[in-house]
């Protein structure tokens, strides 16, 4: 099945089957995860609960042993864990290797899980959803995590501060800056919530921020649930997030183009604070490495950032100072307007 196809024709093939007597599929995405996907198994194998729940693996052609060792929990547990072995890298940031597997998800809700990342009490998946059965006004709920960083680069966090907003709303997830509250291993959402995914989400480097926009257009609401009953682990193994550089113009020009397909998802309505938030990564990419010391690359960036930004005078100064008159340009225009009379003296 191609990835890419598979919002055509999951929900109706979903619909064909009827309903399922498993409440949870829980979707596990692998990549290089040979030194961490067995804590994750072994983390979801003990939840307890008193409803059926499956765990889809999806390995995303693992150059190491991370497929052997899903079909070693595959035969221990055969009824719960389902091996999607993929022979060669599907591409898209990983998205697509999550797209087959909410192809065949046969729960009512998904919970996700990245294959280096675990859970960290027996009572999750019977705690988030129950909250669910009981509240079907809510299109998914999540809970606390916490970050740790494995080459000890910083000390432990929580991805959610003590002032988390318990019941939170796509209007959440827009912000001047960045809004990320959401640890992967920490969501809960039903499952057919959305039926399109847009170029714009397979385009995305993001992964997470796409579909908590996706789930909450409309008006869909999620509920906090102050507790912490995960682990994320950012590992530069085979982390994702190590990925994100913000020195770098590829990475950053990725985010430009999803912040503009969710201003185009969200049909304007957050247009001014998006824009300021687009603006941030035109301003980084004026310091990033393939732009740095180039002026006629880092021209038309600052125009964009002045446009979008619409910074203070004397951040505007800052700007028409380094990047669109710098000190070297200024002195060249002197010397050629003074040319003239310098000939005229000799």
């Amino acid at each position: 099945m191609n990835p890419l196809e598979v919002e055509n024709n999951a929900f109706t093939q979903k619909a064909q089957e009827g309903q399922s007597d498993i409440k949870v599929s829980v979707i596990v995405l692998t990549y290089k995860h040979e030194k961490f996907i067995r804590k994750t198994l072994d983390s979801i194998l003990a939840q307890q609960t008193n409803f059926k729940f499956e765990v889809i693996v999806g390995d995303d052609a693992s150059p190491d042993t991370t497929a052997e060792i899903i079909k070693e929990y595959h035969t221990k547990y055969p009824s719960i864990i389902v091996p999607m072995l993929h022979q060669q890298n599907l591409g898209g940031f990983g998205k697509n290797n999550t797209l087959a597997a909410l192809a065949i998800a046969k729960g009512k809700y998904i919970a996700p899980m990245d294959g280096d990342d675990y859970w960290t009490t027996d009572k999750k998946l019977q705690t988030l959803a129950d909250f669910l059965d009981q509240n079907e006004d809510y299109v998914a709920c999540f809970h606390n995590a916490e970050i740790i960083f494995d080459d000890d680069s910083h000390p432990n966090q929580f991805v959610n501060q003590p002032d988390q907003k318990e019941v939170v709303t796509v209007e959440d997830f827009i912000g001047e800056d960045e809004v990320w509250f959401i640890a992967t291993s920490a969501i809960l959402f039903r499952n057919g919530v959305i039926n399109h995914y847009p170029q714009w989400f397979h385009e995305s480097k993001s992964g997470d921020i796409p579909r908590y926009i996706l789930l909450g257009k409309g008006g869909n609401k999620f509920r906090y649930i102050n507790e912490v009953m995960s682990v994320y682990r950012k590992n530069r193994h085979s982390g994702m997030s190590f990925t994100d550089g913000y020195k770098d113009a590829e990475f950053l020009q990725n985010r430009i183009g999803m912040y503009r397909g969710i201003d185009k998802e969200l049909n304007y309505k957050f247009h001014q604070t998006l824009n300021k938030n687009i603006a941030r990564y035109y301003r980084m990419m004026l310091d990033s490495k393939q732009y740095t010391g180039k002026y006629f690359k880092q021209l038309p960036v600052a125009i964009q950032y002045l446009r979008l930004g619409k910074p203070s005078t004397e951040i505007r100064r800052e700007i028409i100072r380094e990047y669109i008159f710098p000190k070297w340009l200024s002195n060249l225009y002197s010397f050629f307007a003074l040319l003239p009379h310098r000939l005229k003296s000799k």
